[in-house]
């Protein structure tokens, strides 16, 4: 989706960065933020994210703002207060934006012009706290090239795919330890089947892009996917986008298991407040059911690897804010979800919680 003082030290365990995204996935999944965590690499384990030994299952947020307000003091104090937030509600991933277009250094200079000098300082670049470049930091979850690409000019999807090849190729010869993804909202091209009947309309499979062809390439570890058919269908109530999204996940989740065999990250879901038939109880009913769908993959130990909200913000930020955004904690019923589902997937995989208020959540099973 493309959108409209110093807080606390809050241990971190992963980022996704590369030229739109960067992903933060906090430390040893379940920990109380007051602690420091011992970080280790996300790795692959065929269609599983694997952390030290035992299966890794996303329950994360978007927060795109994260650079912006990390720039200035003034606005610092609100990256800070989100990520603690996540920590609190047991989520394991943020993705966020890392990149500049345009203008003084950018990572793109133009349209489709990119700037391998700046690419690189970024992956080499030194947190200015630890000392440790990005490209050798297991705070970083992996990197994904482009948030939603499309290649109108070249429907048959060989311009995007050829780019996609060649980058994620100059990527990983800098950066061999990190996980990489493309970014891609999971249309099928022209040449696949599902074009017909999994593609919300016909209009899906004419942007120059394929989920399987374009998950394929040798460079990419996971399948990334957004989910939102109240923007995609024209005419669809928000039952019929219900229904829609449960197979668009089905269908996303057999290509991993299947042809890619990869883990499939659901990157972006959200659903419209400005629908004409919205209703704030849809909003429950839309997070629960994605998150239901994450929860049975992962106990057959399918290719799920789980989601990412979009978005999340903090109190005062109506700039940065779209149909779509949420302040959790004024959202009671959103953030027990979230909760909720941190702590079904933290049992799937041994994993638990630590705090006293997640514990006591925890300890009813959803």
């Amino acid at each position: 989706m493309s959108p409209p003082g110093n807080g606390p030290m809050v241990p971190i365990l992963g980022f996704l960065t590369c030229v739109a995204f960067l992903y933060l996935s906090f430390g040893d999944l379940w920990f109380d933020y007051n602690r420091e965590a011992e970080l280790g690499f996300v790795s692959r384990n065929g269609t599983q994210f694997v952390l030290d030994g035992k299966p890794l299952y996303v329950n994360g947020w978007n927060s795109y703002w994260f650079m912006d307000h990390a720039v200035n003091d003034h606005s610092r104090h609100r990256v800070g207060a989100m990520l603690e937030a996540g920590s609190k509600m047991g989520l394991t991933v943020c993705r966020t934006w890392a990149f500049n277009d345009g203008g003084y250094n950018a990572l793109q200079i133009s349209p489709g012009r990119f700037d391998e000098r700046v690419f690189k300082v970024l992956l080499t670049r030194k947190n200015s706290i630890t000392g440790i470049e990005y490209r050798n930091d297991p705070t970083i979850f992996a990197w994904e090239l482009i948030n939603e690409p499309r290649c109108l000019t070249d429907i048959s999807g060989d311009t995007l795919q050829d780019w996609i090849n060649e980058m994620t190729a100059f990527i990983k010869s800098i950066d061999k330890k990190h996980l990489l993804t493309v970014g891609l909202e999971g249309f099928y091209g022209p040449k696949s089947p599902k074009r017909l009947t999994v593609n919300p309309e016909r209009w899906a499979s004419e942007l120059g892009s394929d989920f399987v062809r374009n998950s394929e390439s040798p460079n990419i570890d996971f399948a990334s996917v957004h989910i939102y058919p109240d923007h995609w269908f024209h005419d669809q109530g928000f039952e019929e986008n219900l229904k829609f999204a449960v197979k668009w996940m089905q269908s996303h989740m057999e290509d991993g298991d299947k042809e890619l065999k990869k883990p499939v990250l659901f990157t972006e879901f959200g659903l419209s407040n400005m629908n004409k038939d919205y209703e704030p109880s849809q909003r429950d009913r839309f997070y629960r059911t994605i998150f239901d769908v994450i929860y049975k993959s992962a106990k057959r130990k399918r290719s799920g690897a789980g989601t990412l909200v979009w978005q999340f913000l903090i109190q005062g930020m109506e700039g940065f804010n779209d149909e779509f955004g949420i302040v959790p904690w004024e959202k009671d019923s959103i953030q027990r979800l979230m909760m909720e589902q941190s702590c079904r997937l933290g049992r799937v995989t041994g994993r638990l919680l630590q705090d006293k208020k997640s514990t006591e959540i925890c300890s009813n099973k959803p």
